[in-house]
């Protein structure tokens, strides 16, 4: 098999690592993320004049017409620079949700938006006590007239605070933990009764806490069928998992790379430490790591248009490595750089704190070696 890239795809990665090594700088990282609204707002339109927020979308809807490779590029390469903007939310997610099984209204409406630049969406879909389980729903939709009225909390939703748009899973029939009964909806984030309390995360992104209270929705809002959205749910979660994959992985090849350069320049005993086979036994270690993650990333991202139960198993298989590689290489490379490895000024400690982050969005390794294994 062959897993070359294509020109194109080649000429893609090109283009976003020239941007984010001139724009998006460390330093530049700290500053605005410190700062109110926690991003720099240009970057946003600038990936949508390089084409990153088109890459993936149907060409009759403003896109270029790629697929979950091209987001794989994307993300690998925002992972080396810690990109805080809502990606996965707005591409993966959201316009992924809407190009599959929203309607031609909703795709006229929102894909030509998110790929110029002039829609970020948020996906709702976690709730304080519904842990990893993603039909675990209180929020309710229920029927009025032609639409429907909103009632819940949606708690840690990523990038909301940026968002014109969120997509939200709301229980429409059967008890709160029933597969079936639950429906997507796309809400602007503007309509009566959608209150929002934002805060940064540990990790330099922003975050809310959603309330809906009495919020009308139309009907023309629903993304796919009424009481079957679970598994419209659940392909995106697989989706935005192998995006995080890709993503962790470049943070793991910076700090893999950081911790080797590193070894060159610190000096113990009169001799740099990379000279130590200790330590060069263990930054080996760190660099297969990362080499088996980008291996899994690709294989996942490969299996996404496979049948629910192969696309599944895939997604939690690439979950767990990433997950415990993350771990291991940021450990590693805090170790091997000592104090220093988790001050503020070193960006080490920050590459750390997001590949931790990432093994917890969709379900960490625990819970994906018990759906692996379920699925086995």
């Amino acid at each position: 098999m062959d897993f070359s890239f294509s020109e194109e795809q080649t000429l893609l990665r090109n283009s976003v690592a020239k941007f984010l090594a001139d724009n998006y700088t460390f330093e530049n990282w700290r500053k605005f993320t410190r700062a109110e609204p926690g991003r720099d707002v240009a970057n946003w339109q600038h990936f949508a004049e390089l084409g990153l927020l088109a890459a993936s979308l149907p060409e009759d809807f403003g896109g270029l017409g790629g697929g979950p490779v091209d987001n794989m590029i994307v993300m690998e390469e925002f992972g080396k620079a810690l990109v805080v903007e809502p990606f996965v939310s707005t591409v993966v997610i959201g316009a992924g949700m809407i190009a599959r099984d929203g309607s031609k209204e909703l795709k006229d409406e929102v894909l030509p938006k998110i790929a110029g630049g002039e829609s970020i969406v948020a996906f709702a879909f976690a709730e304080p006590k519904s842990r990893f389980n993603l039909a675990d729903i209180s929020t309710t939709a229920k029927k009025q007239g032609s639409g429907y009225v909103l009632n819940g909390h949606k708690a840690v939703v990523i990038g909301a605070p940026w968002a014109d748009t969120l997509v939200v899973t709301a229980r429409t029939a059967g008890n709160q933990r029933d597969e079936t009964g639950v429906s997507v909806f796309l809400v602007d984030k503007k309509t009566k009764g959608v209150t929002t309390r934002d805060y940064p995360t540990v990790d330099g992104l922003r975050a809310s806490e959603v309330t809906f209270e009495n919020v009308e929705v139309p009907a023309s809002r629903v993304i796919g069928q009424i009481d079957n959205g679970l598994a419209l749910v659940e392909r995106a979660a697989d989706e935005a998992i192998a995006a995080h994959c890709a993503e962790a992985t470049g943070a793991m090849k910076v700090l893999v790379d950081t911790t080797v350069e590193y070894s060159k320049t610190r000096k113990q005993f009169g001799v740099p430490i990379g000279k130590f086979q200790a330590l060069q036994h263990r930054m080996v270690d760190m660099f297969t790591s990362y080499q088996q993650s980008v291996s899994m990333t690709l294989m996942v991202t490969l299996h996404l248009d496979e049948a629910p139960a192969a696309r599944k198993k895939a997604a939690s298989a690439a979950k767990v490595q990433i997950g415990r590689a993350g771990r291991y290489v940021g450990q590693e490379a805090v170790q091997i750089h000592g104090g220093i490895g988790m001050t503020d000024e070193l960006n080490v400690g920050h590459y750390f704190k997001r590949v931790t982050m990432i093994d917890t969005l969709f379900g960490n390794v625990d819970h994906h070696l018990k759906r692996y294994a379920s699925l086995s």
